[in-house]
């Protein structure tokens, strides 16, 4: 969407077709929910206006009656970005790919994408991971599940967090090409070439580690 277009019935009902005509997420503007509530607020001034007359009344049941469609309109529309979501969420979990491209996330679905992916992330290791050891399942304790909701429930926080990860650093040499991922937090990194050196939260850097990608790099 271009920046200055303004909110209507036809573009909601055109982003819903987008949406259920396509695969993949659809692109929206980054002020679509902020567009869209003042969209919904001027309809209701006009409810406010109306006056005891005919035209008046007819107008009223007709603005009654749009908005009722504009609420289903963007129920819907969330609600399929949402199953969207989930499956992409779900595809990384399983996969472990960071080709996971962010770009049609709007702020709250960035959050959310996060929150569900390390979920399954955490019920994925302690669950499949142990019985593949054959060991017990071991259910994600609370802290895993309210850390994994910080991005959503508490932004104050969140920053906090971000704050202490990057003060944890791990200067590392790139072993192997690495394409450009997105870390815990959805930040992007790279694209990192053979023999690039970067600072990397301990995190990030103990994976590619871990798989052979860096090596770290220590004083002296």
């Amino acid at each position: 969407m271009v920046e200055d277009i303004i909110i209507t019935y036809q573009t909601l009902f055109e982003a819903l077709q987008r949406e259920k005509e396509r695969s993949d997420l659809q692109k929206l503007d980054m002020s679509f929910y902020s567009d869209t509530i003042r969209y919904i607020t001027d309809k209701k001034k006009l409810l406010e206006k109306s006056d005891d007359s005919v035209f008046a009344s007819d107008e009223k049941r007709k603005t009654e009656r749009q908005l009722e469609n504009i609420y289903k309109i963007i129920k819907e529309l969330y609600e399929r970005r949402e199953k969207k979501i989930l499956m992409m969420a779900f595809d990384k979990s399983k996969t472990k790919s960071n080709l996971i491209d962010t770009s049609a996330f709007l702020e709250g679905e960035k959050a959310l994408f996060g929150v569900i992916t390390t979920t399954l992330d955490g019920y994925r290791e302690n669950v499949l991971g142990n019985v593949l050891n054959c060991k017990m399942p071991v259910i994600p304790n609370k802290e895993l599940q309210l850390e994994a909701a910080q991005p959503v429930l508490e932004h104050e926080k969140v920053e906090d967090q971000k704050e202490e990860v990057s003060q944890s650093l791990k200067f590392v040499r790139f072993l192997d090409e690495v394409p450009k991922f997105v870390g815990p937090e959805l930040e992007e990194y790279g694209p990192f070439g053979k023999e690039d050196m970067a600072n990397l939260p301990s995190i990030i850097a103990d994976i590619l580690i871990n798989k052979g990608k860096a090596e770290e790099m220590k004083e002296g």
